[in-house]
């Protein structure tokens, strides 16, 4: 008997499973599909999560329930498009998936993976020595403490680490006296929970290359920090100036992670009263999230993130920098280093939305589930005898609580 045709539902609706199965950073993250046809471009608005703190004292904190919403662009279309005969429709969507299917989405999924990976340049909490491979459980455990002194939610956490770090990981586990872990680990090289980590090894982690860092930066003028209010629709970002790099030279990347002498992180759970928050015995981590490039004269005005906010619920740093205050920018210049990342879910979201289907195509079908979307087109070429069909997704990613992770440099 025959096999029964495989329609284009068929088709989307493995081509959706596959994207799924394939997907690592983009699996642990929110996720929100958007039924509005948008073209690419186009910004959507998602759902922040609600965030609440821990509150003090047996006296009632009632927290308003802020529902906030951000600002995703849909600037990522990607597809896969192949020939084949049209007998190939008569194999089984098992024999056809493994042939066509399966392959397209390992691609999907990649590139899918690699615009959430990418998200690290706008964290700005760092743990780990770089050009140093994370290598057992205090490695993962510094990641997981910095995630608890900001606090972080215990549940879920994941991190993703590059092949090197998640070998050599896995390598640890087998020499735990823990029977199940030790095998899987020795057997499979399967990483599991470390640290409250749920732990994925990943080739898709992106390695960052810091600026040349030349001169000897300072911060040029007192009180540059901001109100909440100042910044709230914009994004936890301002502007920072700065001067004593060397003259005319691009001194910082996108994604470059630095201190500043004297100001300090704080607990971002409010103290009590008017008390303020307390005190981290750390620096402040800032991120700088668009490269820079000094003027002829050795000044360079940054855009930083988390902006410098020294009071109120919303404070970030223990005090404004002072004038001339020294910046420390973490790594060697020119080099790359691996970014691991660990994260809580709401770190970091991906927004997928439909495209619009084609009139003239008779064979098409889109499928969404559980926040993502996939659409199938096929036509025939009559030039060239050949079925064609493609897979495409359009989708945006962002951090909309980048204080939710930290960077793990390998």
């Amino acid at each position: 008997m025959a096999n029964k045709l495989i329609t284009p539902s068929v088709i989307a609706k493995e081509a959706l499973m596959q994207l799924e199965n394939n997907l690592v950073f983009a699996n642990r993250v929110h996720r929100e599909y958007k039924k509005e046809f948008v073209k690419v471009g186009d910004t959507v608005s998602i759902r922040r999560p609600v965030k609440f703190y821990a509150a003090d004292g047996a006296t009632l904190v009632k927290q308003d329930v802020e529902e906030g919403s951000t600002a995703i662009k849909i600037d990522q279309r990607k597809h896969v498009g192949w020939e084949f005969s049209s007998q190939d429709l008569t194999l089984t969507i098992e024999k056809y998936s493994e042939r066509y299917i399966q392959p397209a989405c390992i691609t999907l999924a990649q590139v899918v993976d690699q615009a959430v990976a990418s998200l690290y340049k706008k964290v700005w909490n760092s743990v780990g020595t770089p050009g140093t491979t994370p290598a057992n459980f205090a490695a993962l455990g510094s990641a997981a403490q910095r995630l608890d002194e900001m606090a972080v939610p215990a549940k879920p956490r994941a991190a993703v680490v590059n092949p090197a770090a998640g070998w050599t990981l896995a390598g640890g586990q087998t020499a735990l006296y823990m029977a199940d872990v030790a095998k899987s680990a020795y057997r499979e090289g399967t990483i599991g929970d470390i640290a409250g980590f749920d732990t994925f090894r990943s080739q898709n982690v992106r390695n960052h290359v810091v600026g040349t860092k030349a001169g000897t930066p300072l911060v040029n003028g007192a009180n540059q920090s901001v109100t909440y209010q100042s910044i709230a629709s914009t994004g936890n970002k301002q502007s920072l100036v700065t001067d004593a790099w060397t003259p005319s030279s691009a001194v910082l990347k996108a994604g470059d992670v630095f201190t500043i002498a004297g100001v300090y992180a704080v607990n971002p759970v409010p103290g009590e009263g008017t008390t303020g928050k307390q005190v981290m015995p750390y620096l402040q981590q800032f991120v700088a999230l668009a490269d820079a490039t000094a003027d002829g004269s050795g000044n360079a005005t940054l855009s930083i993130s988390p902006a410098i906010i020294t009071s109120g619920a919303q404070q970030t740093v223990s005090n404004a920098p002072a004038d001339n205050a020294a910046i420390a920018v973490l790594g060697t210049a020119s080099t790359a280093y691996p970014q691991n990342l660990c994260f809580s879910r709401n770190a970091f979201a991906l927004v997928t939305v439909p495209l619009i289907m084609p009139d003239s195509a008779a064979f098409k079908a889109q499928e969404s589930h559980n926040g993502l979307s996939i659409r199938v087109v096929k036509d025939f070429d009559i030039t060239t005898d050949k079925e064609i069909i493609r897979l495409d997704v359009m989708f945006g990613v962002e951090a909309i609580y980048p204080d939710l992770a930290v960077r793990l440099w390998g």
